[in-house]
């Protein structure tokens, strides 16, 4: 018989058959070789049932379904029970990691902030969003109390307050944030962190262009209504009187028609529905265009002159020459008589570029990142004077957004201004 086989056997038989054995051993050998034969048999018996408890003792203290010993007899079947069970084990614990990386990863993609906290809001888990809106750090905040680390007063209020059912408007960071607590478990807590700078950023423009159009139609509105009711009122005026009421109604009207065409043409290039359909835009007719208008805006009161050294594009003739125009006739509006400006249309490494260049009245450092800002002004006095609507420059940066281009700003106060728009190389005709 095989030794090996007798492990497959039953322990309770296999003990029994040990014993018989002895038996066999007394008959022949007498009761001390009977006895002996018996110890031996028990010992290693016990011996083996010890090496495999001990196999399993060093298992359990490192348990990994590849380190599993083998066995024999009852073993075996110990053996593969616990394998199975710990594949099993191994299997959820992937898919439980699995799902979490992929919670991980998706908390980390939302704009708002996420933070888990303990129910005596210790930090266990944030997201980037959170870091950023709290100024947090899970590597180094783990484990602290939230209350320590994000230091707001009105913040302290609402947790001490509990009144988790409406969010909570914070300003903190420079930026505006809406949080709310959320209880989900008996022991565990969500904050959520909201950023609302942009679309209080966003309102605020709303009401500011709502304030400001209002105003701009208020003032020429208010002249012809006074001119009407003086002319209403007194049918006698005299012919030069009446010819210029007339004349003032009408340059009033003419700035409420460039108004209300400004704002049209920004509400088009906003538009989702008014997509750009890329033409040939020939620079040669446009920029001689653009010096046509200048020339006439100027009336002979500076000197002009024009460059052109550089390709085609692809875009909107139509937008482009109104953009050109813009900045061109805010040259001629903003340098005195006698001064000079310099139109040019230039290729570059980077790309076309067009530029206006004047040595005008200039701007100081302060207004140069808000000019392209609705009805912003940085002389309000002179540009009423110069019958400018305060909608140029937004209308400039609008169209450059939509050929992917930039502008640059180079002024000093009694210098002059450079207007730059650079285009990207991908917008050459032909490329």
């Amino acid at each position: 018989m095989n030794p090996r086989l007798l492990f497959w056997i039953p322990a309770g038989l296999r003990l029994g058959l040990m014993l018989s054995a002895a038996g066999v051993v007394w008959y022949f050998l007498g009761p001390l070789a009977g006895l002996l034969a018996a110890v031996i048999g028990l010992c290693v018996f016990l011996a083996v049932q010890l090496h495999y408890l001990y196999q399993l003792a060093d298992w359990l203290d490192n348990p990994s379904s590849g380190a599993l010993p083998d066995g024999w007899g009852a073993w075996t079947d110990i053996f593969s029970r616990l394998y199975k069970l710990r594949r099993d084990d191994e299997r959820n614990q992937a898919e439980l990691a699995e799902w979490l990386a992929r919670f991980r990863q998706a908390m980390s993609l939302l704009p708002d902030g996420v933070v888990i906290m303990d129910d005596v809001l210790f930090l266990e888990w944030c997201n980037p969003a959170a870091e950023k809106h709290l100024g947090l750090m899970l590597d180094r905040d783990k484990g602290m109390r939230v209350t320590n680390l994000v230091r707001s007063p009105a913040f302290m209020d609402y947790i001490i307050l509990g009144r988790y059912d409406q969010p909570l408007t914070l300003s903190l960071r420079e930026r505006k944030l809406i949080v709310q607590i959320i209880p989900f478990e008996n022991r565990r807590q969500i904050l959520v962190t909201h950023d609302a700078t942009e679309s209080e950023r966003i309102e605020m423009m709303r009401r500011d262009f709502i304030a400001n159009a209002s105003h701009e139609l208020r003032t020429p509105l208010t002249v012809i209504n006074g001119f009407l009711e003086i002319a209403s009122t007194q049918p006698n005026l005299e012919p030069q009187t009446r010819m210029a009421h007339l004349k003032l109604m009408m340059e009033q009207g003419q700035r409420m028609q460039n108004l209300v065409e400004d704002m049209l043409t920004l509400t088009r290039l906003e538009s989702l529905d008014y997509p750009l359909r890329p033409e040939h835009v020939m620079i040669r007719p446009l920029m001689e265009k653009i010096h046509q208008e200048a020339q006439a805006l100027s009336a002979g009161r500076h000197e002009i002159t024009v460059e052109m050294a550089g390709p085609d594009i692809k875009g909107s003739t139509d937008e482009l020459r109104s953009a050109f125009g813009n900045l061109a006739s805010n040259a001629v509006r903003y340098t005195p008589a006698g001064g000079k400006i310099h139109i040019a249309w230039q290729d570059t490494a980077a790309g076309p570029q067009f530029s206006v260049r004047d040595n005008g009245i200039g701007i100081r450092p302060e207004h140069i990142a808000r000019l392209t800002e609705r009805f912003y002004r940085v002389d309000k006095s002179r540009s009423r004077e110069t019958q400018g609507t305060g909608l140029g420059l937004a209308i400039v940066k609008h169209v450059l957004l939509r050929h992917d281009a930039m502008l640059g700003i180079e002024s000093e106060p009694d210098k002059g201004s450079t207007f730059t728009v650079r285009f990207p190389r991908t917008m050459v005709w032909g490329d």
